[in-house]
């Protein structure tokens, strides 16, 4: 059954907040929710109690009995006693966006430490709101200084959200082990990381799988947070040199840190990243809050020294005039289509321009004998303009600069 949504937001002179609010809607419909109307009201500050005022409670009342509203959405984070009053005055379920995007990660999550990063980062959100539930038991019980059964409810459930919390972060220590094996491994091939990196549902998916097998596909679908897992293939750009190419998991504006917190290691490909690719939705009207959100994610990470490039993507569906934004990163802009053969040539050769100073191209000369250095190139490059000569092996390949000093004897 589909739940009829009815989303709530506070203009407090936020310059995106229509766009946000779009973006609200686009949430609630990536949770299997329907948008059945929307409440928005200017202020100057919040009403601490129940967030919006008194008469746009009542408005909001009265449409969610017109609508038949099973919940209701705030595009706020809200405190467990603002939940717990507000859904009094409305008596309908109420979820603030934060909520709302744990509850779509927690439907996505599909590998173990995708489920545990999420389960973490909900735990973690319900601890501060237990107060606000459980407040209105608090004084049942009769007495001075004997506790209500509000206040026991509360200490026993935070002590199993706090022993629960501690057993997930255990397992995840275990799963980042192996996920430091795997990177440790990677590291020693010198080969070069570039990071997709963006907005949900920008394409980030569709450009990986445009630039490698068929049978190595990564899942694609137009929504909201498809993936969460990052995902590493080997990509080949046009000189011949070989990349390996993350796909993270997608941003949306007001991410919450619990997420950012909790997906860190997740993220932690970027870090390592030579090249940031940053692919932004060219056909929305919000490609400014896309580019700065992408952005304060990447200052959360501490990721402030790597190159930049700015992909405006699905630009074949773009009409009026060609995006462009105005950031601090000054980094280089393109535009394109992930379905164009053309455009996605064009950023392969953008990537390599942007990897040139790491990279070069360099003709070797090995000697038979040398077999452990010609296996160890073949393992790491692509060899081309091979000739098998009379004393070694003549060949052509572009390497990392950290192998230079291993084949400068072999230089031709």
């Amino acid at each position: 059954m589909i739940e009829r949504v009815i989303v709530v937001g506070v203009d407090l002179g936020q310059e995106n907040f229509n766009d946000s609010m779009a973006e609200l809607k686009e949430l609630v419909g990536a949770a299997s929710g329907l948008v059945v109307g929307m409440v928005t009201q200017k202020r100057q500050r919040v009403v601490a109690s129940t967030y919006i005022g008194k008469g746009k409670l009542d408005e909001l009342s009265e449409m969610a009995d017109e609508l038949e509203a099973d919940t209701i959405v705030f595009n706020n984070e809200l405190s467990g006693s603002q939940s717990r009053n507000i859904e009094l005055r409305v008596n309908r379920k109420i979820i603030d966006r934060t909520g709302l995007i744990l509850d779509i990660f927690a439907s996505r999550a599909t590998s173990k430490a995708g489920k545990l990063q999420v389960q973490l980062a909900q735990l973690k959100y319900r601890l501060p709101r237990l107060q606000g539930y459980y407040s209105n038991l608090s004084r049942v019980a009769g007495g001075i200084g004997t506790r209500g059964l509000g206040e026991q409810q509360l200490e026993l459930d935070r002590r199993a959200i706090n022993r629960e919390i501690l057993q997930i972060k255990r397992q995840l220590e275990n799963v980042e082990l192996t996920r430091q094996n795997t990177r440790t491994h990677r590291q020693k091939s010198h080969l070069p990381l570039v990071s997709l990196v963006g907005y949900t549902n920008s394409g980030k998916s569709t450009i990986l799988n445009s630039l490698i097998d068929e049978n190595k596909q990564v899942f694609v679908k137009d929504m909201v947070f498809a993936t969460l897992d990052t995902t590493l293939r080997r990509v080949i750009l046009p000189n011949g040199l070989p990349i390996i190419m993350s796909d993270t998991v997608g941003f949306v504006s007001e991410l919450p840190t619990l997420l950012v917190e909790a997906f860190k290691s997740t993220l932690e490909e970027v870090l390592e990243a030579h090249l940031i690719v940053i692919v932004i939705d060219g056909s929305k009207s919000d490609v400014q809050m896309q580019v700065e959100t992408t952005l304060e994610v990447l200052d959360e990470l501490k990721v402030t020294e790597t190159p930049i490039l700015i992909v405006f993507n699905k630009m074949d569906l773009v009409t009026g005039n060609v995006p462009y934004i105005t950031h601090e990163k000054r980094a280089k802009q393109i535009h394109m289509s992930a379905l164009n053969e053309d455009d996605i040539q064009l950023l392969l050769t953008e990537i390599q321009n942007e990897l040139s100073d790491a990279f070069e191209q360099v003709t070797l000369f090995i000697k038979y004998e040398d077999f452990a250095l010609i296996n160890y190139l073949n393992q790491q490059y692509q060899l081309t303009d091979v000739q098998y000569l009379e004393d070694g092996i003549q060949c052509r390949s572009v390497i990392h600069t950290h192998d230079l000093q291993r084949v400068k004897d072999y230089l031709v």
